[in-house]
């Protein structure tokens, strides 16, 4: 079973992308603020990390960051999921080594196709 972090401070985004990775039998492991991220990170080890970016203490960017430098995590695959849509931050995500950048909202569809082609 494929583990998904995902990390995001908006409950009702939380709650829709649960419901549907669940649903599609994925293990799912949540952090509502970058600091439970990078918590669980030291514990657990997901396939994929669905990240926002605007979070109040430790931002998205920050997480992505700290993912692709780490020798033992740089393999997870990080889909940005933001209501950042300007050139400049999706250039940012990618460079900072995201895999997938999807600016809110997003279409679910769209999402799990994304997520099947990066963990499977």
């Amino acid at each position: 079973m494929k583990k998904i972090l995902i990390v995001d401070d908006e409950p009702s985004i939380v709650m829709s992308l649960e419901y549907l990775l669940r649903r599609k039998k994925f293990d799912v492991l949540i952090a509502r603020n970058g600091t439970e991220a990078l918590n669980i990170l030291g514990k657990s080890t997901p396939d994929l990390i669905l990240l926002d970016i605007m979070m109040p203490d430790v931002d998205g960017y920050e997480i992505c960051e700290f993912v692709k430098t780490s020798p033992e995590l740089k393999h997870i695959k990080i889909i940005f999921l933001s209501a950042k849509s300007k050139k400049s931050d999706i250039e940012k995500g990618m460079q900072l080594g995201a895999d997938a950048y999807m600016v809110k909202p997003f279409s679910t569809k769209d999402l799990l196709a994304k997520v099947n082609e990066l963990v499977n």
